[in-house]
């Protein structure tokens, strides 16, 4: 074959699947063509590990002048729902990526599955067993054991002809036989050991309805899929290393006579493993059946749905996608990378407001009952053109509960009885009195006086005052609810173990904690949901649907701390 020369513009390789990229294109193979494939399982909605994989797969085709394929791979109808469908194809879509007219389901390819299984019958290279899963799994043989050759291996062409057509009509009970493939149960590869290409299933498919009974298995309908689809490179995760020889084996033994527009490719790339956070579709799908989240898009779910309502932007996800990279092996990723990303994007576009989560009545009783300054405050000081604000000042305000405390410890710079604070675009204030509840002794209001000489950006008093407190102006206050959110789980490693029974008992207990009696400021009036901003001093929130005209309700993205950059600068 002819080897052309690289492109002179060809991509930087990054990582080793780049590398292969640029292996296959200097050597022209594949006619030079890079086209990849995103094929989800429309059983759950897609979570931040399947953000890696989309990024990595349209990415590619992007960085390359390629080609991605959206293609679901549908071929387990007792699990999947038009609801995972649509789900899927808003979360490609919403970080960024879009497939065109390259919309696929392996149900598209059912019939000329079918016919590629009939073919391999009549090559005596796959045939209709009968042991029940039990069986086959006693037979199978073991790491170190060879199996077994099922006593239906024999089976003449015919009969299995005869048998397959027959599991096809319906004519035989769920689960009482299944197509395998006849290679060789001494293989050192388990996967490798007669798999099953085919079993009988009744269950309605949300696209072909009741037409068929048998549904291929992933290993099966995958690679022909790609290979139908002129896919160059299929990119899937590690656990799928071992599985990559009966990818290339089904392909070689049911296309060999068929003109392949290119030879797919299988590589495997690490799965995003993420400290304190569920990565398990099926685990996910525990949480929502079970109760212990309020849905797939439940903002401590790590699903992109969820990130999504939580606050967090695509532009956040795919920057943690590229900073985290590809890689060969297996590790876990700390969280507060991802949160660190969202930070640095919100960071000069998120607009600063004033909001207290944990009121606290503030009484300035030398400050005018009848008088309203408008004080002016920047939106973001670290993007100037996002403008400056009006903010309405009185006598009454509210502050957070525990930017008080009445016998504070050595240098406490916030507000304490005779202690002095700066509010924050405004005045300083000193407090006077200290009020209580009668039967409590709670603190439920503090008496302060203000200096007039100290307002914001005219002070002439020369009073340099150490403490900087948030505020709201009582009467003009919007009510709103907050929920904090925390880590879906308690310990770094708790998903670690697939098997892991007990890992409900590592579940956070505070993962939502709800306030209802919040204030912010009225600029926020008509705050349309999926609207970020950085309440000062507490941390980045976003409008949630769940906001009524009468009462906003926000969502937590991320605090303040990024403990992040503190481990790079270190």
């Amino acid at each position: 074959m002819e080897t052309l020369d690289a492109p002179a513009n060809l991509p930087q390789p990054s990582n080793f699947i780049k590398n292969i990229v640029n292996e296959d294109l200097k050597m022209n193979k594949n006619d030079g063509r890079v086209h990849t494939r995103f094929p989800p399982e429309p059983n759950g909605y897609l979570h931040i590990g399947h953000a890696k994989s989309i990024c990595l797969n349209f990415g590619l085709a992007n960085e390359y002048g390629g080609l991605c394929n959206l293609r679901f791979d549908d071929t387990n109808p007792s699990k999947e729902e038009v609801e995972f469908v649509e789900s899927i194809q808003q979360d490609v879509k919403w970080l960024g990526f879009d497939w065109g007219d390259r919309m696929f389901y392996a149900s598209d390819y059912f019939e000329e599955l079918y016919q590629f299984a009939v073919k391999l019958i009549k090559a005596g290279k796959a045939y209709v067993c009968d042991l029940s899963p039990q069986e086959m799994k006693e037979y199978r043989g073991t790491l170190t054991e060879p199996g077994k050759e099922s006593p239906y291996r024999s089976r003449s062409v015919e009969e299995n002809l005869d048998l397959f057509e027959r599991m096809r009509k319906g004519e035989f009970p769920n689960g009482s036989r299944v197509l395998r493939a006849k290679i060789d149960m001494a293989s050192p590869n388990l996967n490798m050991r007669d798999p099953v290409l085919y079993r009988i299933m009744r269950a309605t498919h949300h696209r072909t309805g009741d037409k068929w009974c048998i549904y291929p298995m992933y290993d099966y309908a995958h690679p022909l899929s790609d290979a139908l689809e002129g896919i160059t490179h299929s990119i899937c995760t590690l656990e799928f290393e071992d599985h990559r020889p009966l990818y290339d084996w089904v392909i070689d033994n049911c296309m060999q006579d068929s003109h392949l527009e290119s030879r797919p490719q299988q590589i495997e790339f690490a799965r995003l493993n993420l400290t304190n956070t569920v990565m398990s579709k099926r685990k996910l799908r525990e949480l929502v059946e079970e109760g212990y989240v309020k849905g797939w898009d439940d903002p401590r779910m790590p699903t992109i749905s969820g990130l999504r309502r939580r606050g967090y932007t695509p532009e956040a996800i795919r920057d943690f996608c590229d900073r985290i990279g590809v890689a060969k092996s297996n590790s876990t990723v700390d969280i507060a990378l991802l949160e660190h990303c969202i930070r640095e994007d919100l960071n000069s576009k998120a607009p600063r407001v004033m909001a207290v989560l944990r009121p606290l009545k503030v009484v300035i009783t030398n400050y005018s009952e009848n008088l309203v300054e408008e004080m002016e405050a920047e939106n973001n000081p670290e993007n100037p053109e996002m403008g400056t604000r009006k903010i309405p000042f009185s006598r009454v305000i509210y502050i957070e509960q525990e930017d008080f405390m009445e016998n504070p410890p050595k240098k406490y710079f916030r507000l304490a009885p005779g202690q002095e604070v700066r509010l924050k675009h405004a005045y300083v204030i000193k407090c006077e009195e200290v009020i209580k509840d009668e039967k409590t002794g709670e603190v439920i209001e503090l008496r302060c006086t203000y200096d007039p000489t100290t307002k914001s950006g005219a002070d002439t008093s020369g009073r340099k005052v150490k403490g900087t407190l948030h505020w709201v102006s009582a009467a003009n206050a919007l009510k709103a609810e907050v929920r904090l959110y925390e880590h879906l789980l308690l310990e770094d490693d708790a998903e670690e173990d697939e098997e892991n029974t007990d890992w409900k008992a590592k579940l956070n207990p505070n993962s939502l904690v709800t306030l209802n009696n919040c204030l912010v400021e009225p600029s926020l009036v008509g705050a349309a949901p999926g609207s970020r901003y950085q309440f000062m001093r507490q941390g980045y929130f976003c409008v949630d649907p769940d906001s009524t005209e009468g009462k906003l309700v926000f969502n937590r993205i991320v605090g303040l701390r990024d403990s992040w950059s503190k481990i790079e600068k270190a």
